[in-house]
């Protein structure tokens, strides 16, 4: 039997069940009896990604078959260079995001041609310098981001018009300092969290009105201790992320209760199977895992050594360093430094 003080039984840390997480996590594919591992098909290369990113923080990043998750994002991979959710599946920037950022955490990047990724991402934007997430033209702030972040790894962001992509972004804000999904959209805590980190790596947060949008975000606080992605809508633990990460570009994490999101989190565990719902007494599943993780992360839950996360790149810390690509830092706006 372990000890500790703060270990309440084996694998248990603060309330936080590392072990059963790691357990739920490995068993996810192995679930072949269950028509939701068929109907999540399309989103097994993702579901890979928020699994790996949630073992990373807990420190058993060597919990899944490193061969054998990279042979398979590879063989996921088009003959345009874009990633398909799963082997066949037509080609998508969400799915390239996840393959690269797996790919990344293995270092195994120089396994796939990089050329025809940046190819088939850099094809994605318009004259006007708008991304489509694929060939059938939908536009968003989440896919404009996404190609800023994926070129990023290969140093190749000055194939994109990122003039455009900023012009885009910018005018997708709000009176409210938040962003929507396009110019005119609802200021939503995920579209914030890819238009700051669009703007983060591409060196320009000095187009966010950082005082605006960290009371926007800090508004997403609710009663119970959780947060949600706009006004007047429930809690969910996914949004301990979309709102988290922002805050902490921002250099505002503080101005929410950590505490007591720590504990609108773990209450949201599954403490049997493990596994993080969208909030207590759901079902939990590997997207709400991963964001719940990242959520304690940030918020500076002491009880367990969780790794650092990246706020931009939703990728341990460390492995964005090794990748170069911690520069992001260093290009906030020097008139944030003192308020």
């Amino acid at each position: 039997m372990a000890s500790g003080k703060e270990q309440e039984e084996e694998g248990v840390y603060g309330g936080l069940h590392v072990d059963k997480h790691v357990e739920y996590v490995k068993s996810l594919d192995k679930r072949h009896n269950e028509i939701e591992y068929w109907m999540t098909e399309h989103l097994r290369v993702s579901g890979i990604y928020w699994g790996l990113v949630a073992l990373h923080l807990v420190g058993r990043q060597d919990t899944l078959n490193r061969e054998q998750v990279i042979a398979y994002v590879k063989s996921c991979q088009n003959s345009d260079g874009g990633f398909g959710g799963h082997v066949g599946h037509d080609s998508h920037l969400l799915y390239t995001m996840s393959a690269v950022q797996i790919l990344v955490m293995y270092d195994a990047l120089d396994q796939i041609d990089g050329a025809k990724v940046v190819s088939f991402v850099s094809g994605l934007q318009d004259d006007a310098g708008e991304v489509s997430g694929d060939q059938w033209g939908e536009k968003d702030t989440r896919f404009a981001f996404i190609s800023v972040a994926i070129l990023s790894f290969f140093g190749a962001t000055d194939r994109l018009n990122t003039d455009g992509i900023v012009d885009y972004v910018c005018r997708s804000m709000n009176y409210d300092g938040g962003f929507g999904s396009q110019p005119g959209g609802e200021s939503h805590a995920a579209q914030v969290y890819t238009c700051v980190a669009a703007l983060a790596i591409l060196g320009r947060l000095d187009g966010v009105d950082r005082e605006r949008l960290s009371s926007w975000l800090a508004e997403r606080q609710v009663a119970c201790g959780g947060l949600n992605g706009r006004p007047q809508k429930l809690e969910d633990v996914c949004y301990s992320w979309w709102v988290l990460s922002s805050l902490q570009v921002l250099g505002r994490v503080h101005w929410i209760d950590r505490a007591r999101l720590c504990d609108f989190i773990l209450s949201a565990q599954d403490t049997d199977a493990g596994g993080i719902a969208d909030r207590p007494g759901d079902i939990a599943d590997v997207y709400h895992t991963c964001f719940g993780l990242c959520g304690l992360s940030l918020a500076g839950f002491d009880k367990f050594p969780l790794e650092e996360i990246d706020p931009v790149y939703c990728m341990p810390a460390k492995i964005i360093e090794r990748a170069g690509l911690r520069s992001w830092v260093d290009k906030i706006p020097k008139s944030w430094n003192d308020k």
